[in-house]
């Protein structure tokens, strides 16, 4: 993480508002008000899902995004190598919805990869088909990855996704092991009803060496049902899993990383708890995101966005799609804001804007 000192910070901006870049340094990277640089790309390539969890998909999918609203992987690619070129970014990470549900996912990462000048090409998903394809996506460049599992209970994950696919996801788990795909990453959102099987699940990653995150859930679940004071919290998770193993040594291995690491027994095994709602980490974020549409978010929870895939389809240089990209980050509010009482959540759901 990188910080330049500079003024004051700007405020939340209504949606499709030109950022006003007033103050802004003549600086490459994507600099914001706060003096956060943002290095690390999210890019998001589909609303579809195999899956339909609670916490992030209505039970009827998303609606659905016309193909010719979606950037093709030449577009994809042409924006990845203005970030890393161009922009600074040094880490680049395929989302969806479920990015496996793209039939051209090896295309787009190919392309990525041959622009990406170094920048690591990964990707979060959800591991249903992922064994079916894991030969052509690392031959296409794919360097990490990270599943999403939230119970290793069969009937808790049908009730939970609203489909009975475990079987499947632990297929994809084992195929990016086999591939060398490690550490392969496992992130489970904290609830109400996963906690009692926090510390199976944590005991499940342990033998098999995947390394275990927890993610305090925020509120980007589509049905809007997610509360305050119904959430999980960090502090209710350690004490959970504490019953059953020693965790020590809280730390960070980047101080930008989301995740605060804790040894498990002594470790050398470890398990994450990214607190995003209790013990934010807004001041060193250094995120930036485009959504499938070709739009950039600066933040999770900002509705701003500034529109990419207007100017590659309108004759734009690589300049000039850069400077609107810059632009955009350096509006970026300063945090998720969702200790105030004036919280507003994000119009788009996080299965809209890509994890």
């Amino acid at each position: 993480m990188t910080s330049i000192a500079l003024g004051l910070p700007g405020i939340r901006r209504a949606p499709d508002v030109r950022p006003d870049t007033t103050g802004r340094p003549d600086a490459d990277g994507l600099v914001d008000r706060f003096g956060r640089v943002a290095r690390d790309l999210r890019v998001s390539i589909t609303e579809k899902c195999s899956l339909r969890c609670t916490y992030c998909m209505p039970e009827q999918g998303l609606p659905a995004i016309a193909r010719k609203d979606l950037l093709t992987p030449d577009e994809i690619a042409r924006l990845v190598a203005i970030a890393a070129r161009d922009l600074g970014v040094h880490d680049v990470r395929f989302t969806g919805g479920e990015p496996l549900m793209r039939a051209d996912l090896a295309e787009i990462l190919a392309k990525s990869s041959a622009v990406a000048r170094g920048a690591s090409i990964s990707l979060t998903t959800n591991g249903i088909g992922l064994d079916k394809r894991i030969d052509e996506l690392m031959a296409a460049g794919l360097t990490r990855v990270n599943i999403s599992l939230d119970t290793v209970d069969r009937d808790h994950f049908a009730r939970l996704t609203r489909r009975d696919r475990l079987p499947a996801v632990f297929a994809g788990i084992e195929a990016a092991k086999r591939a060398g795909l490690t550490p392969v990453k496992i992130n489970a959102v904290l609830m109400r009803d996963t906690l009692a099987g926090s510390a199976d699940l944590l005991a499940w990653a342990l033998e098999n060496r995947v390394r275990l995150r927890f993610i305090e859930q925020m509120p980007l679940d589509a049905d809007e049902a997610w509360a305050r004071d119904n959430m999980v919290d960090a502090a209710e998770l350690l004490g959970v899993l504490g019953s059953r193993f020693t965790l020590t040594s809280p730390h960070r291995e980047d101080p930008s990383a989301p995740a605060e690491e804790w040894l498990v027994d002594g470790g050398p095994a470890t398990v994450g708890i990214i607190a995003s709602v209790t013990r934010a980490f807004c001041e060193t974020c250094d995120r930036t995101r485009l959504t499938a549409e070709g739009t950039v978010r600066s933040c999770l929870f900002g509705d701003d966005e500034t529109d990419l895939r207007g100017l590659l389809r309108g004759g734009a240089d690589d300049a000039e799609i850069a400077d609107r990209w810059r632009a955009a980050m350096w509006g970026k509010q300063a945090g998720h804001g969702m200790a105030s009482a004036d919280f507003v959540r994000p119009a788009r759901s996080m299965g809209a804007i890509g994890g």
